[in-house]
């Protein structure tokens, strides 16, 4: 089984190692400081120089006793040393279904949120990475290993993660960054009150924003009467999400069909369907596996001449033409609080689930452009970023 270590390495070593050189500085100085401050007072019988504080004047004599004891108490409470407590090194597990080249950008975030907090990997932190690689039948014994490691605190992302912590452990908590309909999927009990031992974020709120996207692609695309839903059969919440989007659908006069593809060898023969039903757009559900396509995907739907829509600005970053929802980064930054939290003693089961206030449309021009699509003024006027 492939592992990945903390980028920063274990911090527990370099930090006895720092304790201990500063230490020995320390003492080095007092025998310095004190030397320094004596004078030679005469020649013993055998020819060797002899010091004596006594030899200097009242004045020096002072000087000198209070740096020494200065010196000292300095040793002596030297973080290390009996005269106070080493700082505490935590270590948690950062669990996640995808790549870590898919991730990078949200480990980052990840990271920054966690120093603005204090938390310095390598001092006071070690954060043991796991990675599935899109292989989501990994994630369970990736999950065990960190239960067996003993972490103090697993962090995930989506559903798939998260569903194989809680298996793995009833006591470690769980913080999840993104997590779709937590209590639907039996992650909490309740948003206000989660119970047992996973809290965190959720990406959207409720269903109602499904509906909203379809109505964002409508306006970009007024003509639009067939939408396909890319489906990834392996992720529960895609199904659920392609239910939700069948009424507002028809609100809007169009029609929503369901188009399977569980990896990247499905992409070709899903995208080769959709088009000979004559879609007008790709509609994206999310999920790890897909996440991990979005470079795919969005390339397959250019080539394909078809606009698409998906819950995360990633898509768009890959060549997708429109997205709508909470921003990923910011969802890991925020991931961070909860982890303080819990480490300074607070329980998961009573920190309400944090929903996202924030949305995002982000439109990508050069995408459109390569489709002949002008980006209609209402859309452009909601855009919060609209790439070149």
């Amino acid at each position: 089984m492939k592992r990945y270590k903390n980028i920063a390495g274990d911090g527990g070593s370099n930090i006895s190692g720092q304790v201990e050189a500063q230490q020995a500085k320390l003492k080095f100085a007092v025998t310095v400081a004190a030397l320094a401050l004596c004078r030679p007072r005469r020649m013993g019988a055998g020819g060797e120089r002899t010091v004596s504080v006594a030899a200097v004047g009242p004045a020096r004599r002072v000087r000198a006793v209070a740096l020494t004891f200065a010196l000292s108490g300095a040793v002596l409470l030297t973080p290390g040393t009996s005269g106070a407590q080493p700082e505490k090194v935590y270590r948690i597990g950062y669990l996640q279904a995808s790549t870590r080249d898919q991730q990078a950008h949200l480990v980052r975030a990840f990271e920054d949120g966690l120093r603005d907090l204090g938390y310095v990997p390598g001092r006071n932190l070690v954060i043991e990475y796991r990675f599935a690689d899109g292989k989501l039948e990994r994630l369970p014994p990736l999950a065990e290993d960190l239960v067996r490691l003993k972490v103090d605190l697993i962090v995930t992302g989506v559903n798939p993660p998260t569903i194989a912590a809680k298996q793995a452990t009833t006591t470690i908590p769980i913080v999840m960054a993104n997590s779709i309909d937590p209590v639907g999927a039996g992650l909490v009990a309740s948003v206000s009150r989660p119970g047992g031992n996973v809290t965190g974020l959720t990406q959207d709120v409720g269903t109602e924003i499904w509906g909203k996207r379809l109505a964002l692609l409508k306006e970009f695309v007024p003509k639009l009467s067939r939408v396909a839903v890319l489906v990834d059969p392996g992720f529960p919440p895609a199904s659920a999400i392609f239910k939700a989007m069948e009424a507002p659908a028809r609100a809007l006069k169009m029609t929503v069909a369901r188009f399977d593809a569980g990896g990247p060898a499905d992409l070709e023969g899903a995208f080769a369907a959709l088009t000979r039903a004559r879609s007008g757009a790709v509609f994206m559900t999310g999920g790890p596996v897909h996440f991990n396509m979005r470079n795919q995907i969005a390339q397959h739907a250019l080539r394909n001449r078809l606009p698409s829509i998906s819950p995360v600005s990633e898509y768009v970053e890959a060549g997708g033409v429109m997205s709508y929802g909470a921003s990923l980064s910011e969802q890991w930054r925020r991931a961070a609080t909860y982890v303080d939290k819990i480490l300074k003693g607070a329980k998961p089961g009573d920190l309400p689930v944090e929903q996202p206030t924030k949305f995002e449309l982000i439109v990508n021009a050069g995408s459109a452009k390569a489709l002949g699509l002008a980006i209609p003024p209402s859309v452009r006027l909601q855009a919060d970023r609209v790439l070149p």
